[in-house]
């Protein structure tokens, strides 16, 4: 079982915590977001500033970082698979870490999510996508050449799929030697992992498809190796049931989930994190399977109502929360939270790929206030969705 304990009632999101191996001085997250700022797959030196203007979060989770060089979905995306990449993060662990912050490396496989332009751009040769089938998703993607339809994947052999779990699990070993805290596991959002669950991706006969027992395989597998590879204690996994991206369908997800979350339990991981995009109804169910620490990226009948947001801990509904574009507009997110300050908004026109303006140029509180900026709710209402 998880090394967390967690009274599940009467905690507060300001106060530190321990998930797994890892002492936080906060229960508030910045979630995983895509930057396309990692130009030749390398970390940067802005994104060293980027994070650890971030560091008053009680977790950094990274941007999705490839495994592989197959795993790569799209333009300026990180790699934790060559000795120049984990090179390449050193600088920016260690400026999160002498800002006191905690940061783990999303490990994030796009599978059949991905155009040969894009690994070509990174010297990687026209790689053609993988998936658990030969089956393309619906619409397209971003390549270096602007936005191009998904191709046909070539479905992944068993040997195949063994090498895959390796490469996450070299990934893991090359994250911790980069200087990250911990990994977390990819397994939302229509990547290669969801991919496996989903019933229009995978159409295999063998022990990687068919029931729910056999779709869960792979990203149990992926778990486990990672868990011991670095530890259970520093790795973590994020869900996001039925919520439909990269063209994925579901239709048993309700029996899905509580399967693949109760396979993972006994591994011990220090936290699972959950996004409701599909069905917060099955949250509770989630909740009550995990016996470790859960991160809710939580559904928001009101967006504009933060502080809702922020209670999903004292109310028991998750041991910490996280968020995402609000997180590029306020580097000091947790303390514009904690005293109910004004919050700034993104310019999502400047989200991917640049350089530093729209990225490590958003003010801090005081700066904000001094501006006498006004923050308009229909704008952070999006922002915030």
């Amino acid at each position: 079982m998880s090394q967390q304990t967690s009274t599940r009632t009467g905690a507060n999101a300001f106060d530190p915590t321990r998930i797994g191996s890892l002492e936080l001085r906060n229960r508030i997250v910045m979630a995983p977001m895509t930057r396309s700022r990692a130009y030749g797959t390398l970390a940067s030196a802005d994104m060293a500033t980027y994070y650890a203007q971030r560091a008053g979060a009680g977790l950094i989770i990274t941007e999705g970082i490839q495994p592989s060089a197959i795993g790569q979905g799209y333009p300026a995306t990180p790699g934790l698979h060559s000795e120049e990449q984990v090179r390449s993060w050193r600088p920016v662990t260690g400026a999160v870490h002498a800002a006191g912050g905690t940061i783990v490396a999303q490990l994030m496989h796009t599978g059949r999510i991905g155009h040969p332009s894009t690994t070509d751009a990174s010297g990687h040769g026209a790689l053609t996508p993988v998936g658990p089938s030969a089956v393309k998703a619906a619409g397209g993607v971003f390549t270096p050449t602007g936005l191009q339809d998904n191709v046909v994947p070539d479905e992944l052999s068993e040997g195949d799929i063994r090498s895959t779990i390796a490469d996450f699990a070299a990934a893991a070993r090359n994250a911790i030697a980069a200087g990250f805290d911990g990994v977390e596991v990819h397994g939302a959002n229509g990547y290669l992992l969801h991919q496996f669950l989903a019933t229009n991706a995978n159409l295999r006969t063998d022990e990687w498809g068919g029931g729910p027992e056999n779709r869960i395989r792979f990203a149990v597998e992926v778990v486990r190796a990672v868990a011991r590879a670095i530890g259970a204690d520093r790795t973590g996994v994020r869900l996001s049931p039925n919520n439909g991206l990269g063209d994925t369908a579901e239709p048993d997800y309700a029996t899905v989930y509580p399967l693949l979350v109760a396979a993972l339990d006994p591994i011990g991981l220090a936290y699972l994190h959950l996004v409701e995009a599909g069905d917060p109804a099955l949250t509770p169910t989630i909740r009550d399977a995990w016996s470790g620490a859960l991160i809710l990226n939580a559904a928001a009948p009101d967006p504009l109502d933060h502080r809702a947001r922020v209670e999903l801990v004292s109310d028991g509904s998750a041991d910490l929360v996280s968020f995402a574009r609000l997180f590029i507009s306020n580097p000091d997110l947790v303390e514009r939270l904690a005293v109910h300050a004004d919050l700034a908004l993104p310019d999502l026109s400047k989200a991917y790929g640049g350089d530093h303006r729209g990225y490590t140029d958003y003010p801090r509180l005081g700066a904000l206030a001094e501006s006498g900026a006004d923050a308009d709710p229909a704008a952070l209402a999006e922002a915030a969705a």
